[in-house]
Order: structure tokens, then sequence, then C-alpha cells
């Protein structure tokens, strides 16, 4: 049997087969059996679904971590916003990223097609202005982000 072991800091989540997880502190993970997870940067909470693109993420992360009874239909809407993606855009580079991400979610090759959906957010934000870690236009997402920062320095720490 493999293992995987995940090297994790304090504060960075992780969601493994639908459960979200948060460090407290720095530590090393050994997952032993078959999971579905992701990590740190690689996990989207639902506001930040925020453009066609990144819902589209959302709802294909959904299908991978989610809770097994809402996974089906996680999947479905993520071919119906691929769809309405597709009929919008103009972009034929965009289009075969998600086409191909569909194809390599259906033959459970979940890494690679969330790769292939963040190439996608990463184009929307370019040709929209957007910030792409946020989604946002790109002077609310530097603005967001430093009062992020500002409010997780003030926050007491809680044992």
């Amino acid at each position: 049997m493999s293992t995987l072991v995940l090297e994790m800091r304090a504060g960075e989540l992780m969601v493994v087969n639908g459960a979200s997880l948060r460090f407290r502190s720095r530590t090393r993970v050994e997952l032993v059996a078959k999971a579905r997870f992701l990590f740190g940067k690689q996990v989207m909470s639902p506001e930040g679904a925020n453009t066609p693109s990144r819902r589209i993420y959302f709802a294909l992360q959904c299908a991978y971590v989610g809770p097994e009874e809402e996974r089906e239909t996680a999947m479905a809407d993520a071919h119906r916003l691929v769809a309405e993606f597709q009929e919008a855009t103009t972009s034929d580079m965009a289009r075969q990223l998600l086409e191909r991400s569909l194809a390599l979610a259906e033959q459970d090759e979940w890494y690679q097609a969330l790769r292939l959906v963040r190439h996608v957010m990463r184009h929307e934000a370019t040709v929209l202005g957007l910030d792409a870690q946020t989604g946002l236009p790109a002077a609310a997402g530097i603005a967001a982000a430093a009062a992020a920062t500002k409010a997780a320095n003030l926050r007491p720490h809680l044992d």
C-alpha cells in the first residue's frame, strides 16, 4: 500500500472526503488509504465562486470532495456551467480546456481537471481585468486582501 505524506502549516485548510480540516499547528499528515482531498489554495469557498470559471471550479471541487450524496448534482452543475461558459466565450482555448477538464473529471482524474479550470480562471481574470486570486476587480481584490490581513492580525488567538 502506498501512502502520501503532506506537510501542513498552521491555519491551512484541507478537505478530505467532504470533511473540512483546519490545522492549528504545523504538522505532517499521512494518508494511508485512498481519499478524495484538496488542500491549501486548491480549496475554494462558496464565496470565492464569483465568476463563471470560478463557479465551474467550485462545482467540480464539490463533485470531487463534497459529500457523497451531493457529488452527482455537483457534476451536473459543472456540465451546465461549462456549456453556458462555452456558449458565451469567444476563446477557443477556454472552450477546449473546459471540455478536456470535464472529460478528465469523468475519468476520475480530478487534479488534472481542476488544474485546467485554474488555467481558464487565470485567462478569465486577465481578459476581464480581475484579480487572479479573488476574482474581484483588480483594485477591489487588493483592498480585500489588505482588509483580510489586517483583520487576521487583530483577531485574538484562541486555543
